[in-house]
């Protein structure tokens, strides 16, 4: 039994044509395109661009060398590096194959590695480097079905030897000489045409928080249909630029790097690497840019923390920008007109802070995969940049709902999008309906039918919807828990806020049967001790902030503060700063970087047993 509330699609959107496959569709924008550039990548400091009509000959060359191997239709080949031009290409050439591309995370240790490989059947993988490769061949005795493996970058691999090792100029030559071949050629055109849009097109496997990750099937006709009901009220244009630097075995990021310019015919430029996100951010200032709560948060926190070193009028003048900033944003999702005082301080201050960031450019900005805390949308809405809220899910091609239009309402994740049906059960589970919904698990029957129960998907999520539409997440039905004096706690809206100080990196709170609420805190490394040296506070490691007591005093205010804002049942009484990082070589972490929650608890089972000796809390 469910409630009868929905989400209806707002009207006068049609629900986008999902009659093709993302093939099809990637080769007639890539006609339409030709010599405007595609793909962009910075080589030893020059940004240099792929044209459409290079990105669609490299990616027939593809699907030429894997067909030349003898890839059967809806067999898997996998995909494992960093974001770059190799890896859309031989994305788009796998299911131009009318194959199935298998995305392994890049931070996978090589049992994550060899746990895709196996559980994908892949025949083939196609790979970055020889770090990658380390991995593979640590594992390759294990897989069975492996037969070749293609490494796209050869540094340091000019001298090694191995007959199921190829180079990626090596195996572009074999896909163009096999295509050259009139029959082959053909070949590849009827599978093409051959492809239906409810066929198979990508394995995206999931977190694994509370296991081994599921690979989610996803068809043509879920990415097809979700790339265009995705725009309806946030137009992409052929002159966007995105800035590529979240995981391409992400569903967000596929989309926004592959299925989104496979329709709009936009330009994707690649990060250099994890690192210089922030540094090719300025340089490329995309027009639209989405990312995940953890890179918002790293952002504000290094701009308060620029300013804590700055002089003293320099502060001054920030922290009265700032505020003025947030009244505008106020004002403009309010539809009032912003106040003179609110001009002056965005043409004075606030325009060129947004500039050095590389998001004066910025039109359509999302954040989306977790949620934000209000204050640090307040923060970025305060100095232009709109940041709207979205969400999906894996097993949705990352569909679901987002701000659409302007003004919208902050604290929501915004309204179902066009021909998207979403509805609340009678326990507060968000489910959803519609062409973007998965084909299944792979291997997985018995998972798959308690996710899709007739035609709904059931989310995991818990949430509300008020009268506007708006639907809003409170937390993961798994991770509810009762304390000990009945009340249910959604520990995702405590920690957000709690994550919303610059010195806290992450929380996990504690509290299930107990009688009051606890956290895990890990501190925000870079603002603790910027922090901690103004104060000429001695230490060496994150373990020495972490055990000082004059940071654990800072912490305390911090979460005092977030206190203040919670009803009694809700407050934390108390925490413990965790002693390390959170790494995902550790499994504290997905590759997503979602903390698990069960291995943190197990984990620090010892600290939490110190929280609730002798009481003190209640």
């Amino acid at each position: 039994m469910t409630q009868s509330t929905q989400v209806a699609p707002p009207s006068g959107m049609p629900v986008p044509n999902s009659n093709l496959t993302l093939s099809r569709m990637f080769l007639e924008t890539a006609k339409r395109r030709g010599s405007a550039t595609a793909l962009r990548r910075k080589e030893f400091g020059v940004w240099k661009g792929m044209t459409w009509l290079e990105y669609e000959q490299m990616a027939r060359a593809v699907a030429g060398a894997v067909l030349a191997w003898g890839l059967e239709p809806n067999q898997s080949v996998a995909i494992l590096g960093e974001n770059r031009p190799e890896w859309v290409t031989s994305d788009q050439g796998i299911m131009l194959a009318a194959g199935v591309t298998a995305a392994i995370y890049a931070t996978n240790a090589p049992d994550g590695v060899q746990y895709v490989l196996d559980h994908s059947d892949s025949r083939f993988a196609i790979i970055e480097n020889i770090e990658q490769l380390d991995k593979v061949l640590e594992v390759r005795s294990s897989l069975s079905k492996l037969e070749k493996i293609v490494v796209m970058d050869d540094k340091g691999l000019k001298s090694f030897k191995d007959p199921s090792v190829i180079f990626w100029k090596e195996f572009i030559s074999i896909g163009e000489a096999w295509l050259q071949n009139p029959s082959n050629a053909a070949t590849l055109e009827a599978k093409i045409a051959n492809r239906q849009p409810n066929d198979p097109a990508l394995f995206i496997y999931t977190s694994g928080t509370t296991g081994r990750p599921k690979g989610a099937v996803l068809s043509h006709k879920n990415l097809v249909f979700a790339s265009g009901c995705m725009s309806n009220q946030n137009p992409m244009y052929e002159t966007d630029e995105v800035l590529s630097f979240l995981p391409l075995s992400h569903i967000t990021e596929r989309m926004l790097s592959v299925a989104f310019p496979s329709r709009y015919g936009y330009t994707v430029n690649f990060v250099e690497s994890p690192e210089m996100v922030l540094q090719n951010l300025f340089e490329v200032r995309p027009t639209v840019f989405f990312a995940v709560p953890r890179i918002w948060e790293k952002m504000m926190s290094g701009i308060e923390t620029r300013m804590t070193r700055a002089d003293a009028i320099k502060r001054v003048a920030f922290r009265w920008a700032s505020a003025r900033g947030r009244e505008m944003a106020r004002a403009r999702l309010e539809s009032r007109s912003p106040s003179v005082a609110s001009n002056i301080a965005y043409i004075g201050v606030l325009r060129s802070l947004k500039q050095k960031l590389g998001l004066d450019r910025a039109r359509f900005v999302l954040s989306g995969s977790a949620p934000i805390a209000p204050s640090v949308l307040e923060f970025f809405h305060g100095l232009g940049v709109q940041i709207r809220e979205g969400y999906g899910q894996t097993e949705g091609a990352a569909a679901a709902t987002i701000h659409q239009g302007f003004p919208f309402k902050l604290g929501t994740v915004g309204q179902a999008l066009p021909g998207i049906e979403i509805k609340i059960a009678e326990d507060g589970e968000i489910l959803q309906r519609g062409d973007h919904i998965f084909l299944g698990y792979h291997k997985d029957e018995r998972a798959t039918a308690e996710t899709v129960i007739d035609g709904w998907l059931h989310s995991g999520d818990i949430g509300t919807i008020d009268e506007e539409g708006n639907l809003t997440i409170t937390g993961r039905k798994k991770d509810i828990f009762i304390t000990a004096a009945g009340k249910n706690i959604a520990p995702a809206f405590i920690e957000n806020k709690l994550k919303a100080s610059s010195f806290i990196n992450d929380a996990v709170l504690v509290g299930d049967a107990k009688k009051f609420l606890t956290a895990l805190i890990i501190l925000d490394e870079d603002s603790v001790t910027d922090w901690a040296q103004s104060r000429k506070i001695p230490f060496t490691t994150y373990t020495d902030l972490a055990q000082n007591s004059e940071v654990e005093k800072l912490i305390e205010g911090e979460v005092e503060t977030v206190n203040k804002t919670l009803a009694r049942a809700e407050q934390v009484k108390k925490f413990r700063i965790l002693p390390k990082k959170l790494a995902q070589e550790d499994g504290d972490v997905t590759p997503t970087l979602k903390v698990k929650r069960a291995s943190i608890l197990k984990t620090y089972s010892s600290l939490i047993e110190e929280m609730y000796k002798g009481g003190g809390g209640e």
